[in-house]
């Protein structure tokens, strides 16, 4: 049997994960799966024939200590994936520049390095919004994500100065149909589409994740939403093993890309029963000589 690792974190016990159910299906490809939290330093990494980056959802609290593990599996002889070089792109938000550039309709997006308490008012008259989203560029499970109304933003000013002082961030008007509609999520294994879920936040709330309240439901993607994804999925380079893609509706009856999940995202398994087989049999082919 080949030995596979699930990058993971020390606990799971505040999440929600269901890498578990690939488990019997790798299994009947010839494959044994273990999870292995990426903070252990005593792992020898070449006794596994890959290393699947799954949960490490604490990974953004020390992300050049994460890269510094991922930098010793690529080193070793197990494969990882997604791949380091995907990884590294995919750390860091600005990664949306990248795709804005290429043609794909993101959520519109304002840059910092830092902030300052000035900078605040403006937010709102640039993006044309009373109400505005703010984020760290490297972040991951909603963390230090914040909604302010305008009515509101003068309240914000310490915390907001606290927590970017020196942490780069990014600025999105509040898209109202996260709450009226969901997110849409768009799942690839390889080259070959998988399955589609629809995210909703729970009542008084924005945040779509299941460990704040949100709500799963799979959809069958309208044909406009699984060609913006299409498009999204060959601008990206090298081809990812996995991929996640989020996109939520916006006035025009487009599909704008909030965020693209490269490196640790939940690929919601449990939505769909057939999705771990087809993960499974992609895996299996992808690892192949």
């Amino acid at each position: 049997m080949k030995r596979c690792a699930f990058l993971s974190m020390d606990s799971l016990a505040e999440f929600e994960s269901y890498d578990h159910l690939l488990h019997k299906p790798l299994k009947k490809m010839g494959w044994t799966a273990e999870e292995v939290s990426w903070r252990n330093t005593n792992i020898n990494w070449n006794q596994f024939d890959a290393v699947i980056i799954r949960s490490p959802w604490d990974y953004q609290n020390d992300p050049k200590d994460f890269l510094n593990v991922l930098e010793n599996i690529e080193s070793s002889t197990a494969t990882l994936e997604n791949s380091l070089e995907l990884v590294k792109w995919n750390i860091d938000k600005t990664y949306l520049q990248d795709l804005q550039q290429q043609g794909i309709e993101i959520v519109p997006s304002l840059w910092y390095q830092q902030f300052e308490p000035s900078l605040l008012p403006t937010f709102f008259s640039e993006l044309q919004s009373d109400e505005i989203v703010i984020k760290p560029t490297v972040s991951a499970a909603a963390d230090n994500t914040f909604r302010i109304k305008h009515t509101e933003h003068s309240e914000y000013v310490q915390l907001l100065t606290n927590t970017f002082n020196d942490r780069p961030f990014l600025v999105q008007p509040f898209m109202d149909n996260i709450i009226e509609e969901g997110e849409f999520s768009v799942f690839f294994f390889g080259d070959s589409y998988s399955h589609t879920v629809l995210k909703t936040p729970k009542p008084n709330d924005f945040r779509v994740q299941e460990e704040h309240g949100g709500k799963l439901t799979p959809v069958e993607p309208e044909k406009k939403l699984l060609a913006t994804a299409q498009k999204t999925r060959n601008n990206i380079s090298p081809l990812p093993l996995y991929t996640r893609a989020d996109y939520v509706r916006t006035d025009q009856n487009t599909f704008a890309l909030m965020e693209l999940e490269l490196i640790e995202p939940s690929l919601y398994f449990n939505m769909d029963p057939e999705s771990p087989k087809r993960f499974a049999r992609v895996f299996d082919e992808w690892l192949k000589p």
